[in-house]
């Protein structure tokens, strides 16, 4: 099989999941601090099991350190069979801007394929948005998109075709 053959069928995969709703009934908490809510947990719950029926496995996750966005690839982690000690988390996905989301993800061994990034709002909604061809007014929390790139190079992101798949909303679930 020539590597023009391959090329052209090798993809990357980015997963963006914002985290689960969190709680607002302490105001002593600090933002970062925040833990998620039952309800948020069964939302992640039911996009975790979309995501299992179509056997997604990631490469990779990276994850704010914030504790909502933790607790959220902790169980993304879990019921994907993704081994959670393995996860990256990231303090600087906290207050992170899409274009230093990118870069990390530029950045990217090219043996690593698919990759969930889980984090915050506005940051994801915009990163969803570099890439649809539809604009969307806000990737809600739970909900997880799936672009896919056509490259074998994490650094080629900004310069390959690419395609949004889905996005996964629990609400439409």
């Amino acid at each position: 099989m020539s590597s023009l053959f391959l090329y052209f069928y090798t993809m990357k995969k980015l997963f963006i999941a914002r985290h689960a709703k969190s709680s607002w009934d302490d105001f002593s908490i600090s933002d970062f601090d925040r833990p998620i809510l039952n309800q948020g947990k069964k939302k992640t719950i039911k996009v975790i099991d979309v995501l299992k029926k179509d056997n997604i496995l990631p490469d990779l996750i990276i994850s704010s350190t914030a504790r909502r966005a933790k607790e959220t690839a902790l169980l993304l982690a879990q019921g994907l069979g993704y081994p959670v000690d393995k996860i990256d988390f990231k303090e600087s996905f906290y207050h992170a801007y899409d274009d230093e989301i990118l870069t990390e993800l530029y950045g990217l061994d090219d043996s690593i394929d698919s990759v969930i990034v889980v984090g915050h709002n506005p940051t994801l909604t915009d990163l969803v948005n570099q890439f649809a061809s539809k604009y969307i007014d806000n990737l809600s929390t739970s909900a997880v998109a799936c672009i896919t790139f056509k490259t074998d190079d994490w650094s080629k992101l900004g310069s390959c075709k690419h395609n949004l798949n889905f996005i996964l909303r629990p609400g439409e679930l």
